[in-house]
């Protein structure tokens, strides 16, 4: 309350003060306003922990119709000494005159104990809201957060929603959390036994019409084999378990590829790819407890007479890179495609990629600015930046 009522502590509440706040004489005080005074009423030792022994100390202290404060010590110090909790209790029973004279007065006993000292302030009508359960209760409606409007709500969603704030050319922004389709029995048996390492390879493909995730294919798949798995004119999601050595150590690294042969799909099949891969990956690392170590993203074609083929990695899973030599190959004769990308294969420079997905190099020094070179050139007269000294006669 904004007026105090000019009530002052006593000297037998000064001096009990004094000695809580400087030893550990004293577990639980009571002070109660009489004669126009704070008076002493009860006090008591510590003997357990304060938890064990808050409810046999406080709740008795507590009477039906009589407001009164409470001050109990908590087994915690800070820099000033032991923490207490400061009880306000106001019954509901309780004349006006008392309640108010009591919350008017509650100031004054603060400042005469040291606020610096109270940890705690509660303010209860029941003893439900003063025993050991309702400060526990009190502490954690203290941690949580604290409500939010209808608008705060809507902005923070949008902020967890947010995946990236920078945009570039290279990045991508999240619209939409995606469709969820249900997997079929069969493609969770395939993806149970992939983590089990029975089988290092599954595939899988989106049935638009039933709207379920089926099993495509489980056959045992070498690196090099990968491309020769990967459909020309359908989108696939493949899991493969990548067997390799980095500096030194055996690995087995978990690498999901989303496949897509451009515009060989039509636009439901790639939006519907494209919008239940994330559910997807979600549930395989999630549920089926499948760590995915690289996530990998295919849609390679070239156009031969209005013909979109899809090249089986070409020169990023293979590891060759189309010159204009295999661009004419590809342009002129269809077959020389399969050619192409199965140079590389026999090279055996088909796994560089995967391996770089995997392992991405670490530049320890990055380039610092290089200051761009001055005009070249006349540039005028030198200017005097400095003045003449004494005695010295300018040209």
């Amino acid at each position: 309350m904004s007026h105090q009522t000019g009530i002052q502590a006593g000297n037998d509440v000064k001096d009990i003060f004094a000695k809580a706040r400087n030893g550990d004489q004293y577990r639980v005080i009571k002070v109660v306003i009489e004669a126009e005074q704070l008076t002493m009423g009860t006090t008591g030792k510590a003997s357990k922990k304060w938890d064990q022994e808050y409810d046999s100390l406080v709740v008795p202290l507590l009477e039906d119709d009589v407001p009164c404060y409470v001050l109990y010590r908590l087994d915690s110090t800070n820099n000033q000494g032991y923490e207490w909790i400061f009880l306000a209790w106001s019954p509901d029973n309780s004349t006006v005159r008392h309640k108010m004279l009591y919350a008017a007065t509650r100031a004054t006993l603060k400042k005469e104990f040291g606020g610096g000292h109270i940890k705690d302030e509660i303010f209860g009508n029941t003893k439900d809201e003063m025993n050991l359960s309702g400060y526990r209760k009190y502490l954690a409606v203290q941690a949580a957060p604290l409500p939010l409007t209808a608008a705060e709500e809507e902005l923070r969603k949008i902020k967890l929603n947010e995946v990236q704030t920078d945009i570039s050319v290279d990045t991508k922004q999240q619209t939409l959390q995606g469709v969820a389709f249900p997997i079929h029995q069969d493609a969770i048996a395939a993806l149970e036994r992939f983590r089990d390492k029975r089988v290092n390879y599954v595939q899988l493909e989106v049935d638009a019409e039933k709207e379920l995730i089926r099993l495509s294919n489980t056959e045992p798949t070498e690196l090099k084999d990968l491309p020769l798995r990967i459909p020309k004119e359908s989108a696939r999601y493949h899991l493969f378990l990548y067997k390799h050595s980095h500096e030194g150590d055996y690995l087995e690294s978990t690498v999901f590829i989303y496949s897509m042969p451009g515009y060989n799909c039509s636009i439901r099949e790639r939006m519907l790819y494209s919008s239940c891969k994330n559910p997807l990956v979600d549930m395989v690392e999630h549920n089926l407890q499948i760590e995915i170590e690289k996530k990998v993203r295919l849609s390679i074609m070239i156009i031969y007479y209005g013909i979109q083929i899809f090249v089986l990695f070409c020169h990023k899973l293979c590891g060759a890179r189309p010159s204009s030599r295999w661009g004419l190959w590809a342009w002129r004769r269809p077959a020389c495609v399969h050619a192409a990308w199965d140079e590389p294969l026999r090279t055996g420079s088909h796994g560089d990629f995967l391996y770089e997905e995997v392992h991405p190099k670490q530049h320890a020094h990055k380039q610092a600015f290089a200051k761009p070179k001055g005009p070249t050139g006349k540039r005028g007269v030198r200017r005097i930046t400095r003045p003449t000294p004494e005695g010295e006669e300018r040209d």
